[in-house]
C-alpha cells in the first residue's frame, strides 16, 4: 500500500494498492449517513465495500460514463439526499470511473454548500487523473465540464483490485493521462512505457501499479502548488500544465458526443500539442515523434478525422481553458519543460491539424 500526500488547501492522502478500499470506514467515520454514487456494474463491489460501515448507507445508481454528468442526474442526487435527510456532517462517496467521481464530487461540493467527499476510483483513468485534484463538475450541451467547483476529497482510495475486471480497452484508455504526466513532468514514466508497453495493459502488473503511483505523484505536486489554476503564464506553468493535449481532446469528445473514450481523445490531443510545439519552433522532431511512438505502443490512437478542423476549432473557442477570445495551449520546449502559448497563429494551427489528421 502506497500513500501520496496532496498538500493543497485541505490536505488529503491518496492511498494506492490492492485492498485500499478497506480504508473507507475510516474515511467516513463520524457520519451518520453516507451516499454512495456508482454505476450499475459496480453494485456488488459497492455492497462489499460498504458492508463494514457503521453509518446508514444510501446507494445511488447513476448512468455509465459521461451520461452521468448531466444537470438532471445531479438534480436527482440532490433530491435523494434531501429525502434521506442528509446534513452537513454526512458524507458523499463516488465509486467508479472519472465521470462518476466528477459527478459525486460536485454533489458533495454543492449539497448544503459542501459536505465531506471520498473518492474511490475504479479505473486507471480515474486513479491517475479525475479522482485527484479537487476538480468536480458536469457537462453541458455546449461543452465538457463547463459547470463545476473545486472541492477536495477528504481521502482518495485507489484500490488496484478494481482493475482486475476491467476490459483491456478501459485500461488502455487511462494510459494517455499517464503518458501526458510523463511528457510534462516525469521522464521515468516514458522510459517505463518504452521498456514494457505490454505490461501497461496487464491489470496485475507491478509496472502498471508503479505508473499509477508516479502519475498520482505528478498530479499531487502540481495541484498542491496551484489548486485553482491561477499561476500559469509563459514559462511559469501551474496547474494548467495538466491541460497538455486537452484543448483538442475536449473538442474531439464533444464532436463524438462522448462516444470516444477520454483517453483516446487525449492521445490525439497529445500528438497535436507536440506537433504544434515543433511547428512553432520549440520541440525537436525526435521528441515530437516519441509521442506517437509511445502512444501507439499501447494501442492508443494518434490521428483523427480529416476535414474536421473547422468544427473542432469552433468548439475550442468555448473551452474553459480559453481566456477572453484567446486560445491557450500548454506546449513543450522539451520533456519536462512546458510553456503556455497564447493565441498561436491560426494558419499554423490549421496546418498542424492537417498534418496529424487522416
Amino acid at each position: 500500500m502506497r500513500t501520496v500526500r496532496v498538500a493543497a488547501e485541505r490536505p488529503y492522502d491518496v492511498t494506492i494498492g490492492h485492498g485500499a478500499a478497506a480504508g473507507l470506514a475510516d474515511a467516513v467515520a463520524g457520519s451518520d449517513r453516507v451516499a454512495v454514487l456508482h454505476p450499475r456494474v459496480l453494485a456488488d463491489r459497492v455492497a462489499a465495500w460498504t458492508a463494514p460501515l457503521a453509518a446508514e448507507v444510501l446507494t445511488l445508481e447513476v448512468p455509465d460514463g459521461e451520461a452521468a454528468k448531466t444537470a438532471s442526474v445531479l438534480a436527482d442526487c440532490w433530491d435523494a439526499l434531501a429525502a434521506a435527510g442528509f446534513t452537513r456532517s454526512d458524507a458523499v462517496v463516488g465509486v467508479g470511473g472519472g465521470a462518476t467521481t466528477d459527478l459525486a464530487g460536485f454533489v458533495a461540493a454543492t449539497w448544503l454548500r459542501g459536505v465531506r467527499y471520498v473518492s474511490v476510483p475504479t479505473t486507471v483513468l480515474a486513479m491517475v487523473d479525475a479522482a485527484v485534484g479537487g476538480k468536480t463538475g458536469i457537462d453541458l450541451a455546449a461543452g465538457k465540464n463547463l459547470v463545476g467547483a473545486f472541492w477536495e476529497p477528504t481521502a482518495v482510495l485507489a484500490d488496484l483490485d478494481a482493475l482486475a475486471t476491467l476490459p483491456e480497452a478501459e485500461i488502455r484508455g487511462g494510459l494517455a493521462e499517464a503518458i501526458k504526466h510523463g511528457f510534462v513532468a516525469d521522464p521515468r514514466t516514458l522510459e517505463l512505457f518504452e521498456a514494457e508497453p505490454a505490461s501497461m495493459l496487464d491489470a496485475a502488473s507491478p509496472v502498471l501499479a508503479e505508473i499509477i503511483e508516479r502519475s498520482v505523484a505528478v498530479k499531487a505536486a502540481v495541484v498542491s502548488a496551484d489548486l485553482r489554476e491561477r499561476t500559469s503564464a509563459g514559462k511559469r506553468v501551474g496547474r494548467e500544465l495538466l491541460n497538455y493535449g486537452h484543448t483538442l481532446a475536449h473538442a474531439i469528445e464533444k464532436r463524438e458526443r462522448y462516444r470516444w473514450r477520454h483517453g483516446d481523445a487525449v492521445a490525439v490531443g497529445l500528438v497535436f500539442a507536440a506537433t504544434l510545439s515543433r511547428n512553432l519552433g520549440h520541440l525537436d522532431a525526435a521528441t515530437c515523434a516519441r509521442h506517437r511512438s509511445i502512444l501507439a505502443s499501447v494501442g492508443l490512437p494518434t490521428t483523427y478525422e480529416a476535414g474536421a478542423w473547422a468544427d473542432l476549432r469552433a468548439t475550442m473557442s468555448l473551452d474553459k481553458k480559453a481566456r477572453g477570445s484567446d486560445l491557450r495551449f500548454v506546449l513543450l520546449d522539451a520533456v519536462g519543460d512546458p510553456f503556455v502559448a497564447v493565441a498561436p497563429d491560426e494558419e499554423i494551427l490549421a496546418a498542424t491539424y492537417a498534418e496529424i489528421s487522416g
